[in-house]
């Protein structure tokens, strides 16, 4: 079993309207870093894109009314990795929930560094969705 760590920011929309506006794979490319500077092609089933480390290919969870928005990513080397992101209600407003798997032989300074870039990520994501 893989280590898991969630993160996660509340933003002070409707969960559903949150949801609505955010849940196409286009717009990952307004908060996600690692998709900053690139473009989202479709290929198939999945979509290409050039990440931190070169190009990266991404399948994303269909529209859903449940607020999932799960994807998984393949970077070319090792296994496909998956990446649960729900967007949730938590009192009228959203809380937005991403799940990282430290995956094998990844160090702590590594892991502890990808939770970080992701805290980053849902800030810049709250800071748009509330702008």
């Amino acid at each position: 079993m893989l280590e898991a760590r969630t993160v996660g920011v509340s933003i002070g929309q409707p969960w559903r309207d949150l949801h609505e506006a955010i849940w196409r794979p286009e717009c990952f490319l307004e908060w996600a870093s690692g998709l900053s500077g690139s473009s989202l092609d479709k290929d198939g089933e999945a979509w290409k894109a050039k990440g931190p480390e070169g190009p990266i290919r991404i399948r994303f969870t269909g529209h859903n009314p449940l607020g999932v928005m799960d994807h998984y990513v393949d970077v070319g080397s090792g296994p496909e990795v998956y990446v649960p992101m729900r967007v949730v209600p938590n009192a009228g407003r959203a809380e937005v929930l991403v799940t990282l798997f430290r995956q094998p032989g990844m160090p702590d300074a590594k892991s502890q560094a990808d939770a970080e870039w992701v805290q980053r990520d849902l800030l810049t994501l709250r800071d748009m969705a509330m702008g």
